[in-house]
């Protein structure tokens, strides 16, 4: 069960092997969860406070987002639904150009979960709430009857101070600006996949999730305003958040098929599975549209970092086919790929 990230936190001794309704009840038993588990793993001065809110002094822009991870399996090779709940919430708010501060955190826990378990996704927290220099400040945590929920179900809500050089604004967006991958595409949804299916390929494929906030921050110190757009593609894959972005600019969007990134297992896999990369989901690789003049220097620094290590320019904006998303491949040929129809992968954040 183990993620990728671990910190040398020994469980406590608790009273009870598992949850239970009781500790949902708001009395003794979610005091003590609360306590010896909660409170003491992410101590900070303003969670210390125990108040139903945390008060925050914010001055100035501040961006704002929340999430919900209802994963199935909560664990998953690379890491498990507590790192990536805070994860893909810190880069959520990243994404509007901001450095993330702060997070909420909400526990829906199913009875009978192991407290092994639930501790397990507590020390992926703190390590990942680290990592990425966010405070854990309010929260709640409620327990439901066995078999009306999945184990745990986690709502992450981040809040940060927009970077002082970002215009992040979709109406920025005009043709001649080029788009770039932060990464590799597809680990997540082909991780999730292997286990949920019982899948065995020649090497273990692990989840992508990450925090992104460092890279962005220190790509908006570099290019600031040149930085016109940035997306996360979790949920419906590249293909998906790319004609999000083509339908609301009226512009088009021309890739080219050989640039963008996939790992050679992960691209055997969608084969083997008859899927496609372009759909399916990742949890630590952002899109970002940049003026032309900057595009292939910052791809290079970007590579400079291990989570962007594949960085690429994969395509331009374009005046031509308005609102559509075109990819043309090593001999020239040209498609429309669309959004995601249905659900391809359920349940991967």
């Amino acid at each position: 069960m183990a993620g990728k990230m671990q910190l040398s936190c020994p469980m406590p001794k608790f009273d009870f092997e598992f949850i239970t309704l009781g500790h949902g009840s708001g009395g003794l038993l979610t005091n003590k969860l609360l306590d010896s588990g909660v409170f003491d793993i992410l101590k900070n001065d303003i969670l210390d406070k125990r108040h139903d809110g945390a008060l925050l002094n914010m001055q100035g822009q501040i961006a704002f987002s929340t999430d919900s991870f209802v994963i199935s399996p909560i664990f998953f090779p690379g890491g498990n639904i507590g790192e990536l709940a805070v994860n893909g919430t810190v880069n959520d708010v990243a994404m509007c150009g901001a450095k993330p501060e702060y997070l909420s955190l909400s526990f829906i826990i199913e009875e009978g979960l192991p407290m092994e378990e639930f501790w397990e996704i507590l020390v992926s927290i703190k390590n990942a709430a680290d990592k990425a220099g966010v405070q854990v400040v309010t929260g709640d945590t409620k327990v439901v009857d066995k078999g009306k929920g999945d184990k745990i179900f986690i709502n992450t809500t981040g809040i940060g101070h927009i970077h002082p050089r970002a215009n992040i604004d979709i109406s920025r967006i005009k043709p001649g600006q080029k788009v770039i991958v932060s990464n590799q595409i597809a680990d997540h949804g082909i991780a999730i996949l292997s286990v949920r299916e019982g899948l065995e390929f020649g090497t273990t494929i692990e989840s992508d999730t990450t925090n992104l906030n460092h890279v962005i921050l220190d790509m908006l110190d570099r290019y600031g305003e040149d930085i016109i757009l940035l997306r996360d593609p979790t949920r419906g894959g590249l293909s998906s958040t790319l004609n999000e972005i083509s339908r609301d600019t009226q512009t088009g969007i021309l890739l080219q098929e050989r640039t963008i990134p996939v790992e050679t297992q992960v691209k055997a896999a969608c084969e083997i599975l008859g899927l496609d990369p372009l759909f399916t989901a990742n949890e630590g690789v952002f899109i970002a549209i940049v003026s032309d003049g900057i595009a292939e220097e910052m791809t290079a620094d970007l590579r400079s970092y291990a989570e962007c290590a594949s960085a690429t320019i994969i395509g331009e904006v374009v005046a031509e086919h308005p609102g559509k998303v075109v990819i043309t491949n090593a001999m020239g040929g040209k498609r429309v790929i669309s959004m995601l129809i249905g659900e391809q992968l359920p349940r991967i954040c």
